[in-house]
């Protein structure tokens, strides 16, 4: 009966990610995903904060308000925190991304797909949905979800290729691509989630390169991690949820490819390697954290048609995220 239950409640926060997911760009703002997370906050029973643009302001994300520059919508940054009852065993932050929808920018993408670009928030609906299965389940760990949201548009106020930006970390970003906006994002949200909390083991998890998709296919995300232990951890736990990782390369080598003139780092490492430049950018923004995975989910989150037994949003993380949790039980 317990199992069946607990079955229950994953199921449920799977199909509520993956609804949030198939939501067209004009049904979905970034204001209206942080209404979904705090929804999910009253069903889960956990606390859930929202910054509105003037507090991102205040908190100096240069990179999520940098994205939002071309957007006629705000931009949002939600936290939740879910607490056990008694002494939690392991503070665990999950960070999504949260790109509502993904024209590119001014580095426009090609037409053919694009509609498919409101897919670009599965990391964030996923992180929403582990921490509400985390919270029903009641498992003994504190589960910190951070999800920074907007999407990324063209327009006479947007980033332009060559913009420098200062992020929250204060570390300046030449931005060669608009269209490698998500790790704008990121990067302020993996600072703040190691600054506010420290948390024990953080994990992001992003629709983040084709790069990935080229490398890897549908079935299976890319695991990118400075930590062996956390790695292992995952890879069972994919086995386990049948959410399948695998882990790429994180070598010293690959960070010569970002390197920029005139900022700290390029946001773009050139045709090569293109999922592991982005790794190489978010880790920067770990301040040194020992226990930190990076999750590409750019293939099994929205599987073409014919590329997948499901059709559309498959809300893959939830149950890679809920099996992680529970193996500190």
């Amino acid at each position: 009966e317990n199992g069946a239950n607990a079955g229950m409640i994953v199921g449920f926060c799977q199909n509520a990610a993956r609804d949030l997911v198939n939501l067209p760009g004009n049904h979905l703002s970034a204001e209206e995903l942080a209404e979904a997370a705090v929804e999910a906050g009253k069903r889960g029973g956990f606390e859930v904060t929202v910054f509105d643009k003037a507090k991102i302001t205040e908190l100096q994300m240069g990179g999520l308000l940098a994205v939002n520059k071309g957007s006629q919508q705000p931009p949002t940054f939600t936290v939740m925190d879910y607490k056990p009852e008694g002494k939690a065993k392991k503070t665990i932050a999950l960070v999504g991304k949260g790109v509502t929808f993904d024209s590119g920018g001014i580095s426009l993408k090609p037409a053919q797909g694009m509609d498919e670009m409101k897919s670009d928030m599965s990391g964030a609906a996923c992180v929403i949905e582990a921490v509400e299965a985390a919270s029903k389940l009641a498992l003994p760990v504190r589960v910190i979800g951070v999800v920074p949201a907007t999407d990324n548009m063209p327009g006479g106020s947007a980033q332009t290729p060559g913009d420098v930006i200062t992020t929250m970390s204060g570390i300046t970003v030449e931005v060669g691509n608009t269209d490698a906006e998500g790790r704008l994002i990121l990067a302020d949200a993996l600072t703040y989630a190691k600054q506010e909390y420290n948390p024990d083991v953080i994990v992001d998890l992003a629709t983040l390169t084709g790069a990935c998709v080229v490398a890897l296919g549908h079935p299976v995300a890319g695991l990118f991690s400075n930590d062996e232990a956390l790695v292992e951890r995952l890879f069972k736990s994919g086995l386990a949820s049948g959410e399948k990782v695998w882990e790429m390369p994180l070598w010293d080598e690959y960070a010569e490819m970002i390197k920029s003139d005139v900022a700290d780092v390029h946001n773009t490492g050139g045709r090569g390697a293109g999922s592991i430049t982005a790794a190489k950018f978010l880790e920067k923004f770990i301040d040194g954290h020992k226990h930190w995975a990076h999750v590409d989910i750019a293939g099994p989150a929205f599987p073409t048609k014919g590329g997948s037994k499901v059709s559309g949003a498959t809300g893959f993380g939830v149950r890679l995220l809920v099996e992680l949790l529970q193996g500190w039980l």
